[in-house]
Order: C-alpha cells, then structure tokens, then sequence
C-alpha cells in the first residue's frame, strides 16, 4: 500500500459529523461545526439538498477554514467542482451521483473520496473505482435521509469483511445504538441530528452540540 493510502486511511476514523443547513434550527453552521470539532468530531461533510452551490461556496469556504485550523478533514457531499473550488480534503458521492471511477479522474490524487453503498457488491466496486472509504446506511430509522435503502448491521459487517477501505456507519445513529455500529466493525460513524440539532437551552453558546459529540466521540475510546 502507497504512503498516501496509509495516511488517508489513518485520517478515516472516529466520530464525523455532518453539518445540513436545514436542521440546524437557524443556528451558524460555522459555530456548529466549531463545536463538534472540540467535543471531539475528526471529520466534517457539508451536506447542503436545498441550496445552489454558489449559495453553499461561502460556508463551505469558512468550514474548509474551520477544518484546516482544527487539522479535521473536510468533506463535501454530491458535488466535487465545489469542493474543488473550496481545496477541500474529499467528496462524497452516492450511488446516483457521478460515479466514484468519475470523481477520481476529476479529482486530484491527495483527495479522499468516499461513496455511499448498501451492501458489499456496491462497496467492492466503489473501492476497485478508487474510493477511500464506503459508507453503509440507513442503519436505524432517521428523518434527515428520507430517500436512503435500510441496512442492518449484519450488512455493515458483511462490507466490512468485503473491503479493505475504511467503513462508515449511517443513518439514525444516536447515543442509543452507536455501540451496535461499532461492534459490528465500523471505523467512523456518520451523525447528523444527533450533534447538530442537539437542544441547547442556553443562547446559542453551542455547549449542548459540544458535549453531544463529547459523548459520542468517547464510544470510539
């Protein structure tokens, strides 16, 4: 394996925290992603359904800033010319996106590319396409992924088993059920909700995402 492989794949652990400016409930995305980074998230995606990516440019330039100063890897899901645009450290792409085989001719070598898969067929492809990781969802029932296949974690152990690339858990991951996706194999498990929507009673200090992802980070340990 080539040095490059080896540290992309050492980066490719723990809690990663996505940040969808439709549930952050009007809070910044910046501070939110600022708080998950010091309760301990070690990757961020920016997943963005609603927006034009000349409306998403400017956030995700401030959380690929947020990112460098953290040292935490930045993801963009769906669209590589952004994160192109932006020096981000990876895309995301799903199974109707443009190919992982596509994204890793577009996109430069250092570049992490990860693919979202539902069994082990789809994750061996994404990784002889050249993936860096596979993500396995939807694992438990979520509202914030209304158009993703179910999985169980007997998939998630089958991909593990099938792949040599690193492998993130997804979908309706809480506090409740993060130590099932582990136990299965996971090497990063994906949150949404459960971090950036975390109620916080306070105004807007952010305390209540912090420690959302502190107690979700500890599991890893």
């Amino acid at each position: 394996m080539d040095s490059r492989k080896v540290a992309v794949r050492k980066s490719l652990r723990g809690l990663y925290v996505i940040i969808d400016p439709s549930l952050t409930e009007g809070r910044d995305e910046v501070e939110i992603a600022r708080e998950a980074l010091a309760g301990g998230a070690r990757l961020l995606q920016l997943r963005d359904k609603t927006r034009d990516k000349g409306l998403q440019l400017p956030i995700a330039q401030a959380l690929r800033a947020l990112c460098r100063e953290r040292g935490a890897p930045f993801i963009v899901n769906d669209h590589v010319d952004l994160a192109l645009a932006v020096d981000a450290d990876g895309v995301h792409v799903g199974q109707k996106d443009l190919p992982v085989s596509v994204v890793r001719r577009l996109a430069p070598r250092e570049m992490i590319v990860g693919c979202s898969t539902n069994n082990p067929e789809e994750a061996r492809r994404a990784e002889e396409d050249g993936a860096d990781y596979v993500s396995v969802g939807r694992l438990f029932p979520t509202g914030s992924k209304q158009d993703t296949r179910p999985a169980t974690t007997e998939t998630l152990r089958a991909v593990k088993a099938a792949v040599s690339v690193p492998v993130c858990a997804i979908g309706g991951i809480t506090e409740t059920n993060i130590d099932e996706a582990l136990a299965a194999g996971a090497d990063m498990v994906a949150v949404i909700t459960a971090v950036i929507a975390a109620p916080d009673p306070s105004t807007g200090s952010g305390q209540a995402v912090r420690e959302a992802a502190q107690r979700l980070a500890k599991r890893f340990r």
